[in-house]
């Protein structure tokens, strides 16, 4: 399935935990709730000053958090499409947003230098990566750096745990994805099959796969254990913003320039129309 009714750039994609919404997020300034099954917008939240770059669902459901050029981070109520709070003090655009596993904490990236932001699914660690190459683990209660991951050549654009919180994930500049024992800091695989940009990644539910999306223009599936790549699939002329699975594992969605997201099944990667 195609949704359409962006009127810019989509800049990053959300799945509700119940599987029933997705929301997106644009350059127009706006974040679009949909319906999954249908692909009718339900709300359009508006109220930020800028553009839009990231955006999460609250555990329970029932609020997103968006982060924006404008410096604030507003949380809305999806049933009535309201600005219930609006985060301001940062200096810079806000890059990164997401919840706690119990959504009492939110941590936006809220420097130039930080890309990419992710709890870990007990919410007691925080994976950020920069601009400096590097991936950093903090302690999300006292703010404490808790190991720093060395190995990138490039900027991080990407962070993401496994489900079961032993891996993470990150995508670089330097057209690779690497997977990180947690544990050791050890690189378990890199993965280097893009020809660009890792822009964005995501672990299925069950953590056996890997999405990366890149500049060009593909999405590929890899195996998280062995680093195999599964599946390439080319997505279209303008490049790929971001990816998520559905809570069933069965779908990813992407985010391009042309202001769509399309819903592909994961075993065929052909579009469900």
């Amino acid at each position: 399935q195609i949704f359409k009714g962006d009127t810019s750039s989509v800049r990053a994609v959300a799945f509700s935990p119940d599987n029933k919404l997705v929301v997106s997020v644009s350059w127009d300034y706006t974040a679009t709730l949909w319906d999954l099954t249908t692909g009718a917008v339900l709300q359009t939240l508006k109220g930020h000053a800028s553009y839009i770059n990231a955006v999460a669902f609250s555990p329970d459901g029932k609020l997103v958090a968006s982060g924006s050029q404008d410096f604030t981070v507003r949380l809305w109520d999806l049933t009535t499409g309201a600005v219930l709070q609006t985060l301001k003090g940062h200096k810079t655009p806000v890059e990164a947003v997401a919840f706690s596993s119990d959504g009492k904490l939110t941590l936006e990236g809220h420097t130039s230098y930080i890309n990419a932001v992710a709890f870990s699914p007990d919410g007691k660690l925080v994976a950020s990566g920069s601009q400096d190459c590097t991936v950093k683990l903090w302690d999300p209660i006292t703010g404490v750096a808790l190991r720093a991951l060395e190995g990138h050549k490039s900027s991080i654009n990407a962070v993401a745990f496994s489900p079961d919180g032993k891996l993470v994930a990150s995508g670089s500049k330097d057209y690779t994805v690497r997977l990180w024992d947690l544990i050791t800091g050890a690189v378990l695989q890199t993965l280097s099959d893009h020809v660009s940009w890792a822009k964005a990644i995501a672990f299925s539910p069950g953590g056996k796969l890997v999405a990366s999306v890149s500049q060009d223009h593909t999405i590929r599936l890899w195996h998280s254990t062995t680093g195999v790549m599964l599946r390439a699939i080319n997505c279209r002329k303008s490049p790929i913003k971001d990816v998520v699975f559905l809570p069933d594992g069965k779908l990813q969605a992407s985010t391009s320039d042309d202001s769509t997201i399309e819903i592909y099944h994961i075993c065929t990667s052909k579009l469900i129309l």
